[in-house]
């Protein structure tokens, strides 16, 4: 199992990434919130245990956020708020599972086990409408993979969230604007050019995949499949 922690205190991250190592499990940590979404995106884990009291963007940003980029990654969250409210909050928001702090080691491994199985039952009983394919391409809606010819697609954050933006309604424009807020969510002090700079370099990796990335004047960027 490969697990993403999500953590700001360095003492339980350690504690937690020994632990879980110990267990068979594959961890990567992180303490903030914008490296968590950038390593959720580039690694694609079976689960993600998140914190929601972390620096930059707090926990609950950054599930709202993955979910809006189509991460569909199980999620429990760990933290000491322990009210009702702030577990419906965090389940409204795209959590899955909800441990306070203190918690079991053992049932937190019990739980994950879980997380990830039914996760994996869910893919299997996918329909073939959950999949998009485009060219050389294969984009899983439910878990927001890309695949290049049955490979994962190595695409920075920003590239895949573009992706994610434009094989979501395959064969209609995306306005400029809309692309930005996906790509650079709450990046304000990111030029608007930037977003050209993505478009640059997602071009040049879908050279010979069968699909071509426009520039429509007046209504933004397409991706479209190139004729046989």
């Amino acid at each position: 199992m490969q697990l993403l922690l999500v953590e700001d205190d360095p003492t339980m991250q350690a504690t937690l990434h020994r632990a879980l190592s110990r267990r068979g499990m594959q961890v990567t940590a992180v303490g903030d919130g914008r490296s968590a979404l950038s390593q959720w995106a580039a690694r694609q884990p079976d689960a993600v245990i998140l914190d929601l009291t972390l620096p930059g963007l707090d926990g609950l940003q950054v599930l709202e956020q993955a979910r809006a980029r189509g991460l569909r990654t199980p999620v429990i969250i760990l933290t000491a708020r322990g009210t009702v409210g702030d577990r419906v909050v965090g389940l409204n928001t795209g959590a899955d599972d909800y441990l306070p702090k203190p918690f079991d080691l053992d049932e937190l491994e019990a739980r994950l086990r879980a997380l990830v199985r039914r996760s994996g039952d869910a893919f299997q009983s996918q329909s073939p409408s959950s999949a998009i394919q485009l060219g050389a391409i294969s984009y899983q809606k439910e878990s927001g993979a890309i695949y290049l010819r049955g490979e994962v697609m190595e695409l920075t954050p920003r590239e895949l969230a573009l992706m994610h933006a434009l094989l979501a309604q395959p064969g209609h424009a995306v306005a400029k604007e809309r692309l930005y807020e996906l790509v650079f969510p709450g990046q304000l002090d990111v030029q608007y050019e930037a977003i050209e700079v993505v478009v640059y370099r997602l071009r040049k990796k879908l050279a010979g995949t069968g699909l071509t990335l426009m520039t429509l004047r007046g209504l933004g960027y397409l991706l479209r499949a190139d004729a046989a």
